[in-house]
């Protein structure tokens, strides 16, 4: 079997993949045909299969493993897989962590260093709530080291939450530092906790798709909601400090058009919105940099409304 990444126009190709998408279509000229999206733990590729009704083609759905034989083509710039023969394949043809893409770094070492980081906060309310969650919930801990942080926007692959989320508390360590007016410890623990709604507006893999909640309420107000219970259960904890803190989730998309329900109102809610754009940005111009395209221009982007170029060094 050939990895995704490794795939090449004009590859025959022979192997187990996941079908994440599947759609039946209409071409313009009345032509019936399926247009589906493969997995495996490297990326995803677009498929097609352009007689459905063929003798090789058997029947299978959504998030079924599929054995397969088809051809590399491309298509507007793109791989595209254009399957000739396909089956769904049994339990014990397949290993399902093989088709789930997953973080080139080390989850322990990243969950590690975040706790590292946390252990800077000092206030003694903030670290019961850190604990309470990352600590002394072990349910919630491994559901936020192997959750992805976004559908297909950026770090959407296993460990991409905790990867997301420790590039974010670095960048917010930075700027504490750099401005000292910044409250250190309300900014780290913003940092910590901003997108840990993800744990339930995401479904685990292999499906990573959006949840009924996640689609009703989505993962800014759900994070806030998951705050505000375990705050009630600190005793003492400060009523306006807890509400600096949610002020700081809901606000951390910077803008109502981005989802935001409130706007940064304190500082440290900004300087938390400056640096999950940053990471959420740069990862999104790495996984493009680490595409097989070698052009030295990559194309419109519309998720950073730019045409985007290859430095030459």
């Amino acid at each position: 079997m050939k990895y995704i990444k490794d795939m090449q126009e004009g590859d025959s190709i022979s192997g187990i993949y996941l079908c994440k998408k599947k759609n039946s279509l209409v071409a313009k000229n009345g032509r019936a045909y399926e247009s589906l999206t493969m997995q495996d733990r490297t990326g995803t590729i677009d498929a097609k299969i352009w007689d459905p009704d063929s003798v090789g083609i058997e029947d299978f759905a959504e998030m079924d493993y599929v054995d397969l034989i088809g051809e590399v083509t491309v298509y507007q710039r793109k791989f595209q897989l254009n399957i000739k023969r396909a089956r769904k394949c049994r339990e014990g043809e397949y290993n399902p962590e093989d088709y789930v893409p997953v973080t080139q770094k080390s989850i322990p070492k990243m969950f590690m260093e975040m706790k590292q980081l946390a252990n800077t906060v000092k206030n003694p309310y903030l670290r019961k709530l850190i604990i309470a969650f990352f600590i002394d919930d072990k349910e919630f801990a491994e559901r936020f080291t192997h959750s992805s942080a976004a559908k297909t926007v950026h770090h959407g692959f296993m460990g991409g939450l905790l990867e997301h989320t420790l590039g974010v508390m670095k960048m917010c360590e930075y700027m504490a530092g750099a401005y000292p007016f910044l409250n250190h410890d309300l900014l780290l623990t913003a940092a910590m906790f901003h997108d840990i709604g993800k744990t339930k507006e995401l479904s685990a893999f292999p499906q990573n798709d959006y949840t009924d909640e996640g689609q009703m309420l989505g993962h800014i107000v759900i994070g806030v909601e998951m705050i505000d219970e375990k705050v009630k259960t600190i005793p003492g904890f400060p009523p306006t400090l807890a509400t600096e803190l949610k002020h700081c989730i809901l606000a951390h998309h910077g803008e109502f058009e981005y989802g935001s329900p409130k706007k940064p109102a304190l500082a440290e809610a900004a300087a938390l919105n400056f640096a999950d754009n940053a990471d959420a940005k740069l990862e999104i111009f790495k996984e493009l940099l680490d595409s097989k395209n070698d052009a030295k221009w990559l194309g419109f982007q519309t998720l950073l409304d730019s045409n985007v170029r290859r430095t030459e060094v």
